[in-house]
């Protein structure tokens, strides 16, 4: 009973730590691709004069394909588990979750602006860490990238 209870518990331990170090890669690649979107946000409206969403709109698709392949050949890639999913599906799957994302950031940093008087800079960080967090990692994990 004790072994069994003891494998049991190294399974626990071995998942969540497995989940944690996705997450974390997931975490990771955000980052990336966020920080290529935001430079590309603060670029065009500082030196072109874009209005920030239209920005955000033009950094966010750029973003969006340093995350994906990120996501695709790295974060989720597993040779033991493969996709559930086609590339073609998976890219599908990842340009809805990326529009979503967008939209969102876009009118989420437009409302924090014009309603709290908060630099867009600023509110686009704020709207970023909900969003990032909040919808797209779960999205791209249980949904994007599922496992079969």
């Amino acid at each position: 009973m004790n072994v069994i209870l003891e494998k049991s518990n190294k399974l626990v331990t071995s998942n969540i730590l497995a989940k944690f170090i996705v997450f974390f890669k997931a975490q990771i690649s955000a980052f990336v691709g966020g920080i290529t979107d935001y430079s590309i946000m603060i670029f065009f409206t500082e030196f072109f004069h874009v209005h920030y969403t239209i920005s955000i709109v033009i950094g966010g698709v750029i973003g969006a394909v340093v995350n994906f392949s990120l996501n695709n050949k790295w974060t989720f890639h597993s040779k033991d588990i493969p996709y559930k999913n086609s590339m073609r599906a998976q890219l599908f799957r990842f340009i809805l979750v990326a529009l979503n994302s967008i939209f969102l950031k876009s009118t989420g940093t437009f409302a924090i602006t014009t309603y709290l008087m908060i630099d867009y800079k600023i509110s686009r960080l704020i709207t970023d860490l909900f969003v990032s967090i909040g919808i797209n990692y779960t999205l791209q994990r249980y949904w994007v990238f599922k496992k079969a």
